[in-house]
């Protein structure tokens, strides 16, 4: 389990599970500590991402804001994830 803060409301709780197939990658938004929206992928395969999650937190953060600053603020905090490896 991993746990990436956004900011002072908001972080995505990822995790991954096995499938019958492969594994798929679960997160779950969570503002102020309560749960507001949960998604996942799934993957026959490796995949090849540039950090661990990254297509999960693309999804929830897509899926969910509908605010274009928010979105945007988001998207710019997971791509400091990227740089953090």
């Amino acid at each position: 389990m991993r746990i990436f803060n956004l900011d002072n409301d908001f972080n995505v709780v990822c995790n991954w599970q096995e499938t019958r197939n492969g594994f798929k990658h679960v997160a779950s938004l969570h503002k102020n500590g309560l749960s507001v929206y949960d998604t996942k992928i799934c993957y026959l395969n490796r995949t090849w991402e540039r950090f661990e999650y990254e297509s999960i937190l693309l999804k929830v953060i897509n899926d969910y804001f509908d605010n274009k600053e928010k979105l945007v603020l988001y998207l710019e905090v997971i791509n400091k994830f990227i740089n953090i490896k």
